[in-house]
């Protein structure tokens, strides 16, 4: 009997790996979690097959247990990975959610970037749910790639795979896959303020921009933790953009956290800032590309009165300067992010960063205080209010972005006890480069 079970299962595996790999070659991947729905063309899962390279798909980092089968749907209460081997490139990715009972999912992509916040689905109904993501790898051409960091090696963004993670009381369907190369790309260079962050607590508005712009758009973020425009350049991650930036395309370039901290002559803001800054803008533009500057984000810094040190120094004025002489646009993150933090005070402004007790996560014996790097309502709050003034500013970029957001009052900034997003589940003490 065992035996028998056994074959059963190897048979069940080759037959999805075989549609797996013919479908991937040519165009769209569909694996199908509803038995009534089940195709030739689809890879039919009813159990919790685990990841492997050999394989190309499964349930991943240990929490195929937590995926739960009934037949119509895969579905759960506890975070899930799902992983696909799949080449670089950008991927329209179709799920349909559903089932016998409500549902409130929550999806993820890559190293934890906001795709599908919240989404609820009534009994016995089914939604279709769009959104377009970037898998990337460090190769630029046959001679080039990006000089990753050692802790970058581990990120989910790195790894030769697509992975999602289901979160919340979720309840799917299907997930169809299909590559896609006329989408328009909103690339992001920056620092860690910017960056994907891989683990929690930590978070960026990067991460986050990529729930406000529609299903026809991706973002392809490149901001790494600790960089400076001058590091940024070095380690080939400018040259990454440019070799995959095509006519119109947009890039976000928000530095300044690192750069002030070079010392030198002939470094500081009117100096190596300023003519990198000149640089990028230049070279974008002669691709076709369309740059957007945006001044580095506030440090949790306050005096006694409750109103913020400005701790960037000239760095911002000289962004603004560069902005004006080259007209370029320009979204005045600091100030921003300014009134943001002076409306919530000197209390209520922890809530928007990494300020947590000890025993707060599993193995987190020590407190976490970071005034730099934000949580995820705080990264949040970023995204949104850059989208805001994208729009107050009726920029081109304004057309990309979803058309239900609602309005985002700068004097009025969300309330943290509001904040209902689950949490990932991979978490480090860690705090990301560039502190």
């Amino acid at each position: 009997m065992i035996t028998k079970i056994f074959f059963k299962n190897i048979v069940f595996i080759l037959i999805g790996m075989y549609q797996f790999l013919g479908v991937a070659q040519n165009n769209a991947i569909t694996f199908n979690f509803d038995k009534s729905n089940s195709q030739s063309t689809h890879t039919n899962i009813q159990n919790s097959i685990i990841y492997s390279n050999n394989l190309g798909y499964g349930f991943d980092f240990n929490t195929g247990d937590n995926a739960q089968f009934n037949g119509t749907n895969l579905y759960g209460e506890e975070n899930v990975y799902f992983s696909i081997k799949l080449p670089e490139g950008n991927y329209q990715i179709d799920i349909t959610f559903g089932g016998s009972k409500a549902s409130l999912s929550t999806i993820k992509a890559e190293s934890r970037r906001l795709m599908v916040n919240q989404l609820f689905v009534d009994a016995n109904k089914e939604f279709t749910k769009s959104f377009t993501v970037n898998v990337r790898s460090s190769k630029i051409n046959d001679h080039q790639k990006i000089k990753l960091k050692k802790r970058e090696l581990l990120h989910l963004n790195w790894d030769n795979k697509l992975t999602l993670e289901f979160l919340g009381n979720f309840a799917i369907k299907n997930i169809k896959i299909t590559p896609v190369n006329n989408a328009k790309t909103i690339f992001l260079a920056g620092d860690s303020t910017v960056a994907d962050q891989d683990l929690e607590p930590w978070a960026s508005w990067g991460q986050f921009f990529t729930n406000y712009v529609n299903s026809n758009v991706v973002v392809a973020n490149y901001a790494s933790s600790g960089a400076s425009l001058g590091s940024f350049k070095n380690r080939n991650r400018f040259e990454k953009i440019l070799y995959s930036l095509r006519k119109d395309d947009f890039v976000f370039i928000e530095f300044g956290h690192n750069d002030e901290k070079i010392k030198g002559e002939g470094n500081g803001a009117w100096g190596l800032y300023m003519n990198l800054l000149k640089e990028f803008v230049t070279k974008i533009r002669q691709k076709g590309g369309i740059p957007i500057l945006c001044t580095p984000t506030q440090r949790r810094l306050f005096y006694n009165n409750g109103k913020l040190k400005p701790t960037h120094g000239e760095f911002p004025d000289a962004m603004r300067k560069v902005a004006e002489d080259l007209d370029v646009y320009l979204i005045d993150v600091t100030k921003i992010t300014t009134k943001m933090y002076e409306t919530w005070g000197i209390e209520n402004s922890k809530n928007a960063f990494v300020h947590y007790a000890a025993n707060t996560f599993p193995g987190q014996t020590t407190e976490l205080k970071d005034n730099t790097h934000f949580n995820s309502f705080g990264a949040n709050e970023i995204a949104i209010s850059i989208v805001q003034t994208i729009k107050n500013l009726n920029l081109p970029i304004s057309k990309l972005l979803k058309k239900d957001i609602k309005y985002y009052n700068e004097n009025d900034p969300h309330n943290f006890k509001n904040w209902t997003l689950p949490i990932s589940a991979k978490f480090e003490n860690t705090k990301p480069d560039g502190n």
